[in-house]
């Protein structure tokens, strides 16, 4: 990228605007003066104009922004997305002529893309430590008369992020202004499409006049999302599901003679795919590299049959349960709305769902509950859960040890194990494979291994009587990457559910117990 133009200090302090050449059809839009929504409100705003090979437009566009705009936002960054005409030297040349020290004008040594080029000049205004940046596109197709309705209400602390939508029909109607038909009905199915798959209501995802809250965005992750024209899905997405104020404000619409460089059913495909990779990995059916944030390690399974369904059973309601192992506390929180009361016990910081804990203790299992037991102040629980854990540890032993103390006098630990014995390892050692994955059976973190017929020998030489012992069944959903509670998924489940209660040390996949303190003598 090119470093923009040095200037001189004296005329770096001349705050002049281009004059105001609005569109005939937009004059009136905003009545005599839109100086109150101008107002930046103390906050350092930026706008950031994409373009590429617009040197018939980006003038008209300059022109179009109002002097209020100008007189309220810090700068107007143009970036150049490596532009085969002279897009740049016509910026750099306006800037010269009209001396105009808020616009700022960069070159990409080579093309971005039109996602890229957006990563690439929201960094540039984070790094400056602006509030507040707008896109506007510089070939035109987005009124810069309404800038200022776009950042108003971030600005007033409304919106963390603001979206223009033609299809409001403030301005006439999408149709009205020039969008051809294909393209309407192709806009509406996919935003009904995107609204259904996200539980959102907007009533355009596709248009690319938009205002974010830098704040917003420094704690989004913007580096693995595409550079292609579908990143603006793919930042709804993750603004929407980091629970981000966003807002739409009716925008008119225009085509001119632009040449339009998307590819619409390639365009429409990766939207699609997009959201399908979100949901994906919201369900860690995969971790998808742009989304991977969302990635659960070990989910929350509450479908029929599975460990979480018999651990919610077990464990009963209004009860004090300490959750050892609890990671980011989303089962904690299933248990909180049955009125348990959970004690959690983990080596993170701080969970994601610290409020469903009644109390949180942050320690290595490695070294056992010896440290952490002065904390719980002589605190005894009604159920004690492990799951998901005691394979991760190297000894096991030491820790469901020292939880007898714990339990009140008719109070149970509840295990969940992997069995090693299940027919998918069975198969994989008849064919000379014994590999590691991410999770599951064969998790990479497991330094212990079950059979079902071990684990009952592990809780009996600890100290514990087995109350009930169930075996869940393979997660076909995870396998076969299906919707969760969807019709095949439930049938699948069920068939592997008779199947696991017939021959459970083959197909089980885990080992679920409830025991309770062997009795003296």
């Amino acid at each position: 990228m090119d470093i923009p133009l040095a200037w001189p200090a004296a005329i770096a302090q001349v705050p002049l605007a281009l004059a105001w050449e609005p569109l005939p059809a937009l004059r009136g839009v905003l009545g005599p003066d839109d100086a109150n929504l101008a107002d930046c409100r103390g906050k350092r705003i930026g706008i950031l104009i994409v373009t590429y090979n617009a040197v018939s437009t980006l003038a008209k566009v300059l022109h179009r922004i109002t002097p209020s705009v100008w007189k309220n936002v810090e700068e107007i960054a143009v970036f150049d997305d490596a532009s085969q005409d002279a897009t740049y030297d016509l910026a750099v040349g306006m800037k010269t002529l009209w001396l105009l020290p808020k616009l700022h004008v960069l070159k990409h040594a080579r093309n971005l893309g039109y996602g890229g080029n957006q990563k690439a000049g929201f960094r540039y205004f984070m790094e400056k430590g602006f509030d507040i940046v707008i896109l506007l596109h510089g070939d035109g197709q987005y009124a810069p008369e309404i800038l200022a309705q776009l950042y108003h209400p971030i600005a007033t602390g409304r919106a963390d992020a603001v979206f223009g939508s033609r299809m409001l029909g403030v301005y006439g109607g999408a149709l009205r202004g020039g969008m051809p038909l294909y393209k309407y009905l192709g806009n509406r199915i996919l935003t009904a499409i995107e609204n259904r798959a996200l539980g959102m209501h907007l009533s355009e995802f596709h248009s690319g006049y938009r205002a974010y809250s830098l704040d917003a965005l420094r704690h989004i992750d913007l580096t693995r999302l595409s550079d292609d024209f579908h990143f603006d899905t793919e930042i709804i997405v993750k603004l929407n599901h980091q629970r981000y104020a966003i807002r739409e404000v009716p925008i008119p619409t225009y085509y001119g003679s632009e040449i339009c460089h998307v590819n619409g059913l390639r365009y429409a495909r990766n939207v699609i795919r997009a959201v399908r990779r979100y949901r994906q990995t919201c369900r860690s059916v995969a971790r998808h590299p742009e989304f991977q944030e969302y990635f659960r390690h070990y989910p929350v399974k509450l479908g029929r049959y599975s460990s979480h369904d018999y651990a919610l059973r077990m464990t009963g309601v209004a009860q004090d349960v300490l959750d050892v192992g609890c990671g980011e506390g989303f089962f904690a929180a299933e248990l909180k709305k049955d009125g348990n009361r959970v004690t959690g016990i983990d080596v993170l910081p701080r969970p994601e769902q610290e409020d469903a804990f009644d109390q949180y203790l942050r320690g290595d299992l490695d070294c056992g509950l010896a440290p952490l037991i002065w904390r719980l102040r002589g605190k005894r629980f009604d159920r004690i859960l492990f799951l998901d854990v005691l394979e991760h540890l190297a000894h096991p032993e030491r820790l469901v040890r020292e939880c007898l103390p714990l339990l009140k006098p008719d109070g149970c630990v509840i295990v969940s194990l992997p069995n090693i014995a299940n027919i998918i390892i069975r198969l994989q050692l008849l064919t000379g494979r014994f590999e590691y994955t991410e999770r599951g059976i064969l998790d990479n973190t497991h330094l212990r291994f079950f059979t079902r017929q071990s684990a009952r020998r592990f809780l009996h030489e600890n100290g514990y009587r087995i109350l009930e012992e169930h075996c869940t069944v393979i997660p076909v959903e995870l396998a076969l990457r299906l919707p969760s509670g969807g019709r095949l998924h439930r049938t699948l489940n069920r068939c592997m559910a008779v199947i696991t209660q017939l021959f459970p040390r083959l197909f089980g996949y885990q080992m679920m117990f409830l025991a309770m303190p062997e009795k003296p003598g």
